[in-house]
């Protein structure tokens, strides 16, 4: 009686009612509420068995080639791990070595490069007194000069922080191939044990799974290839046109697809940073700009459509904004994963039942 002359209880009422009445409904809600609190609580616990499970399935895709092919299962994820244990083994004592002696010698090199810079900036402004003559741009130098040696400090405690980073490195390094092998092995039966503790009523998240589920596939895949090969053309790119540290701002460009729209961006600052300290304002420099914006326009234009045809059907707003909020969550992996968790909320804001015709 009390509800239906309290108006402000009778329109929550009606609204649970409208939204919560379907098991389904109720089944997807409390199924995305306990993911969305296991990755909130125990995500940097459980880094090592999500990185797993996001390298288990995307290897699960060749093992299932495979096995289109009469390959037994178990035969096709031995010949698939082995697989990426060679290619993880060959990233750890071939690429990264040559990441950190670039990354060190670059920080050695700073401030010779910080002097080198202020060089060409003077130049600058004796070719073009007009535009760089302004006593504002004199006095920024004379202030990041002024920093320089504050600058070096930080880059050494820097330096020092990265080691609790080099242990846990070390550690993923053992303990995530080992986990890649049993979740790819026993992967029917990990899931037939974790979908008991989810909701009895799933009809309405096995519809949503089922709709997001190729898209997530294609994205991460697709997103892993652009990684490659963005990361591949531009290392070549620019050791064919000498700049230094290519593996290094190359590696940095391929990671930099990651973060759509904004990790081109930043992949950029360091790239005409060094590229102009080595050349200054010369053709070379010019040369090696226009390589690597042709670059960037074949990768919006070419590759990313190519990949992504079916999962980036998402306004730009949507996926900056599923970047910031996500990133700021999860970090690296919220923003890797920005544009599927944005097709996912999608997915479940399209099969949330809308108002009901019966109701008046």
């Amino acid at each position: 009686m009390f509800n239906r002359q309290n108006p402000i209880l009778r329109s929550v009422s009606e609204w649970f009612n409208r939204n919560f009445s379907d098991p389904g409904v109720l089944g997807l809600f409390f199924t995305f509420v306990l993911v969305v609190l296991l990755f909130e609580f125990f995500s940097e616990i459980l880094a090592p068995l999500l990185v797993s499970v996001v390298l288990a399935y995307l290897l699960n895709s060749a093992t299932k080639y495979l096995q289109h092919w009469h390959v037994p299962r178990l035969v096709a994820v031995w010949i698939v791990y082995l697989l990426f244990l060679g290619a993880l083994i060959f990233a750890l004592l071939g690429l990264i070595p040559i990441l950190w002696k670039q990354l060190t010698n670059l920080v050695s090199e700073l401030p010779v490069a910080i002097d080198k810079g202020q060089l060409l900036f003077n130049d600058l402004v004796k070719r073009y007194p007009h535009i760089m003559g302004d006593m504002e741009w004199q006095q920024i130098m004379l202030v990041f000069k002024a920093q320089q040696g504050k600058i070096g400090q930080m880059l050494v405690a820097g330096s020092f922080a990265i080691i609790p980073n080099v242990i846990e490195f070390i550690l993923y390094f053992v303990l995530v191939p080992i986990l890649v092998f049993f979740l790819m092995k026993d992967s029917q039966a990990i899931m037939a044990w974790f979908t008991q503790f989810l909701p009895s009523n799933r009809s309405m998240v096995n519809n949503v799974w089922a709709e997001v589920n190729l898209q997530i596939g294609n994205y991460v895949r697709g997103r892993v290839i652009e990684i490659i090969i963005v990361g591949v053309v531009t290392i070549l790119t620019f050791m064919i046109m000498g700049l230094p540290y290519a593996v290094l701002l190359g590696t940095l460009t391929g990671l930099a697809v990651t973060v759509p729209y904004v990790g081109g961006v930043v992949a950029t600052i360091p790239v005409v940073i060094i590229a102009f300290l080595q050349w200054g304002m010369s053709a070379d420099f010019v040369y090696l700009l226009v390589a690597y914006t042709v670059i960037q326009i074949l990768d919006g234009n070419l590759l990313v459509p190519l990949l992504f045809s079916e999962t980036m059907n998402i306004h730009p707003i949507a996926i900056i904004v599923s970047v910031l909020v996500f990133g700021s969550l999860w970090g690296f992996w919220g923003m890797f994963f920005a544009i599927p968790l944005a097709t996912l909320v999608k997915a479940i804001i399209d099969f949330w039942p809308r108002r009901s015709k019966a109701l008046v």
